[in-house]
């Protein structure tokens, strides 16, 4: 079974982030960018299929600008085999939304037929968590969202998912649309025998208009400001007086 892992170049978690001065976006001049979180956790979990013999290929995939190639190589150097590059658009600031993402990641899961996607839940740029929902619509598969634990069983995927009541488990048709959660696992971290291999891994590049997607933005941002700044706390000298002040907040 080949698995297919679609991975996103954002800032990195890491990075503090910047509000242009005219509210027009988020400033990307001089930034680090890095695999999305989430995805990375996906990519991780395909790698730990195939070493447990029950995928015998994984793929990763990202749309984006041909600067993605370097995220690609990471995945790569993790254990993924084989990269695939489709570049949507020349200007970093243009995040391609999820319905055009998924109509382009149904070309590619009808070329590479793999038996189940797996994706993060959400990229930590815009938080849509939607790609993946779309995907499975989109291709007529099963979907299980927000996964904290994979198990693959012959042809049915048993994932437990987090929702707002605890955990639960289902067990889906394969082939699926898997979403996957920060408690799946810890992603492993690249060596450098492995960041050398994964310069010769096969990556092959595509664009959009060679797979007869639309990648228009049918979104508008009006304006992205900094959140607003938390008003300073106050210091108590007992316990009551801690409760007294909570009360004329309306707390308790």
């Amino acid at each position: 079974m080949k698995l297919l892992v679609p991975v996103k170049r954002v800032i990195d978690y890491n990075v503090k982030v910047r509000v242009k001065a005219d509210g027009a976006g988020v400033d990307l001049a001089n930034v680090k960018m890095s695999m999305n979180p989430f995805d990375e956790i996906a990519v991780e979990e395909a790698i730990r299929l195939k070493e447990a013999g029950k995928a015998d290929e994984v793929v990763v995939v990202s749309v984006g600008v041909e600067k993605a190639q370097e995220t690609l190589r990471t995945a790569l150097a993790m254990g993924a085999d084989r990269a695939i590059l489709v570049v949507a658009t020349d200007d970093v600031h243009n995040d391609i939304e999820p319905l055009a993402v998924a109509k382009i990641l149904k070309n590619i899961v009808e070329k590479e037929e793999p038996g189940i996607v797996i994706c993060g839940k959400q990229a930590i740029d815009n938080d849509l968590n939607a790609t993946g929902q779309m995907l499975s619509a989109l291709l007529g598969w099963s979907q299980a969202t927000f996964a904290s634990e994979l198990t693959v069983d012959g042809d049915k995927a048993i994932v437990t998912r987090e929702v707002d009541g605890g955990l639960q488990t289902i067990k889906v048709n394969l082939p699926s649309v898997v979403t996957v959660d920060l408690r799946l696992n810890e992603p492993r971290y690249a060596s450098l025998p492995n960041i050398m291999k994964a310069k010769k891994k096969p990556l092959d590049i595509f664009t959009a208009q060679d797979l007869g997607v639309d990648v228009s933005a049918r979104l508008k941002i009006t304006n992205t400001g900094e959140p607003e700044a938390r008003a300073a706390g106050i210091k108590v000298g007992s316990v009551d007086e801690l409760v007294e002040k909570l009360k004329e907040m309306g707390a308790v």
